[in-house]
């Protein structure tokens, strides 16, 4: 899809898949709230996730999605009662294709709390499926470097980490839904 089609205020469906090509989760909306040359920003809340089991449930909090036409992750903060929380999935860049958001899982993330500490998760995962749907060596070390990159944005307070910047999207988000 071109930049130039997308439209600020429209709803987009959410795919990630793993490696293999199969549907890992998906989510049934995301608002386009800014375009930017090298990322797209999405608000939803008390939206449906699709399981790859089929399970559903529902977001319980507003979050701020971050999508990435060239970094090897995206970024998810949450805006709940006790601070800003942040969840980073370690994925490919992302395509949009029929108004959905697609992109490729690969196990690690990265949890940020409140007070700016983090911690990696899902090391066993990734290297479980590492193993099982043969991850390029190549694959390997961009995910190691790019998790460098993600880890010195937290540290370093930028873009989506920066104070302010999830409520400011929040309210964004909150605007264009009543609309």
């Amino acid at each position: 899809m071109d930049i130039e089609k997308l439209e600020i205020g429209k709803k987009y469906e959410i795919h990630g898949y793993k490696h293999d090509g199969k549907i890992h989760r998906s989510w049934d909306e995301a608002v386009l709230l800014e375009i930017h040359d090298d990322y797209l920003i999405f608000g939803n809340e008390k939206t449906k996730v699709t399981e790859s089991d089929g399970r559903t449930w529902r977001t319980k909090e507003p979050a701020v999605l971050y999508f990435f036409y060239k970094d090897w992750y995206n970024i998810i903060g949450q805006y709940k009662k006790n601070g800003i929380y942040y969840y980073c999935n370690m994925a490919s860049p992302f395509i949009i294709e029929e108004n959905t958001i697609k992109y490729i899982d690969y196990d690690l993330d990265l949890r940020v709390f409140p007070d700016g500490s983090f911690k990696v998760l899902d090391r066993g995962e990734y290297k479980y499926h590492k193993s099982i749907m043969s991850y390029p060596e190549r694959i390997d070390k961009i995910l190691k470097y790019e998790l460098t990159n993600l880890i010195n944005m937290v540290r370093e307070k930028r873009l989506a980490f920066k104070p302010g910047v999830v409520e400011h999207y929040c309210n964004l988000y909150t605007e264009k839904k009543e609309k």
